[in-house]
């Protein structure tokens, strides 16, 4: 049976930015009652008073601030290199049984020092390459389903400390940040050691500001 504090928890577990907030003691108890009156109310399927609400806002128990880990802080201040590539290209194409077969013959004849990344899915592949590979890339792959190609994108990489596999909430602090920042990513990229975002060329030095900010 739900009751006005599940659904205050079930509303707040889907709004991490507010939960957190909460649980740093910076928004008004009150005000954020008169917001949750209407939804919890619908929920409950009968009028529910503020001042419950109130009640049930101020016994909720938040997980432990993610900010506040020391582990945490400790990557987070000892983030690697960040490094810059520029001038690149997405590709997608739809998933085949020659799919592999293209690439092998790309990986041929592509210059060994340019960026290049490929993540395969279920029903679709990503490459991301420089631009100075683009034609290349087209010639080989002419007998696939290309489903997309954007260009103008720059790649920021974060070097991550040996042990970020073991720590909860890292992820979470780095995309936090961008949206906090208005900053939207068109591609992610992650290896064990290793996270790299792609944005437009617009928004790089803003994302790369962000990242920056990460270990203050």
């Amino acid at each position: 049976m739900k009751t006005i504090a599940t659904c205050v928890e079930e509303i707040l577990v889907t709004q991490p930015f507010l939960e957190e907030a909460l649980s740093r003691r910076i928004i008004n108890f009150s005000a954020l009652a008169e917001e949750l009156q209407s939804p919890i109310s619908a929920m409950l399927r009968k009028p529910i008073k503020t001042g419950a609400i109130m009640m049930a806002l101020r016994r909720y128990n938040p997980p432990n601030d993610l900010r506040h880990s020391n582990k945490l802080k400790s990557i987070l201040k000892n983030l690697g290199d960040i490094t810059v590539r520029s001038n690149l290209v997405d590709f997608t194409f739809k998933n085949s049984k020659t799919l592999i077969t293209s690439h092998s013959k790309l990986l041929k004849i592509i210059d060994n020092n340019v960026f290049y990344g490929f993540s395969r899915g279920i029903y679709e592949s990503n490459m991301v390459i420089s631009a100075s590979e683009k034609q290349k890339t087209q010639h080989n792959f002419k007998s696939e389903t290309m489903l997309g190609l954007q260009e103008n994108l720059s790649a920021i990489t974060i070097r991550l400390p040996e042990n970020n596999s073991k720590i909860s909430g890292l992820y979470y602090q780095i995309f936090k940040r961008f949206a906090w920042e208005g900053i939207s990513l068109y591609e992610v990229i992650s290896t064990t050691n290793e996270f790299t975002v792609l944005v437009e060329d617009d928004s790089v030095e803003k994302a790369f500001s962000a990242i920056k900010k990460l270990n203050n």
